[in-house]
């Protein structure tokens, strides 16, 4: 429906001249605060528009199957991963077998003091890193780059012995995994870092306010249209 409210409002404000053109682009704010909602709304609608598409059109991925499959196919790959909802309530479920099946949580706690060590190994071989993180036989290697924040080497180990045993570097991912990465920096507005968050901010916070000042334009619209009837029924 943001969608549809985005490109609709475009249809309804696209000006016939220049000079028409000129004056939506700019908020008054020397004209009272009905104008300087007007134009927050027109103007302001107009100026984050293309950012707005951006950060709802990569949301839609999260909640609807067949659109996540119909964009990661118009970017070129096979098969779109599943959401991250999808993902965790599968790890959870495995996790809870893995419980019943009668495993030993005291063997989780045995593979604790081998995660420095990978952290370690992994700081040396990797000195241009931005974060590592390690968990329970897996650990990542991220390096802070512009664009897809995401981006990370990942490894596996042996929990009892801190052994590294395969790794998968990031530019060997397939496709479908590298676009996630790029619509979630997208979504989020991390792909040009701390500047693109904060203006991706802007972006939904004047965005957040879109409804609101249209529903109170139309109030004072409908409110002066009561009164121009009220004055012309008394001068009847």
């Amino acid at each position: 429906m943001f969608v549809f409210v985005l490109l609709s409002g475009v249809v309804i404000w696209v000006p016939r001249t220049a000079g028409a053109l000129k004056k939506r682009l700019s908020i008054n704010l020397k004209k009272g605060w009905r104008r300087f909602w007007y134009d927050l709304h027109v103007a302001g609608g107009m100026y984050v528009m293309l950012a707005l598409l951006a950060l709802s059109l990569t949301g839609l991925t999260w909640s609807f199957a067949w659109y996540r499959t119909a964009v990661y196919r118009m970017l070129g790959a096979a098969n779109a991963p599943e959401s991250g909802h999808t993902a965790y309530h599968a790890a959870q479920q495995t996790r809870n077998r893995a419980n019943h099946s009668g495993q030993n949580t005291k063997e989780k706690t045995t593979t604790f003091p081998h995660w420095q060590q990978v952290y370690e190994q992994l700081k040396a071989q990797n000195p241009a890193y931005s974060t590592i993180t390690v968990s329970d036989g897996e650990a990542s290697v991220s390096f802070g780059r512009l664009g897809n924040r995401r981006a990370s080497d990942r490894y596996t180990f042996d929990p009892h012995s801190g052994r590294l045993t395969d790794v998968r570097l990031y530019v060997d991912a397939d496709r479908a995994s590298k676009i996630k990465g790029w619509i979630y920096s997208i979504h989020v507005g991390s792909w040009g870092g701390l500047v693109t968050r904060l203006l991706s901010f802007v972006a939904a916070l004047i965005g957040a306010s879109l409804p609101l000042t249209g529903y109170y334009l139309w109030l004072k619209r409908l409110k002066g249209k009561t009164r121009k009837a009220g004055k012309a029924c008394q001068s009847v």
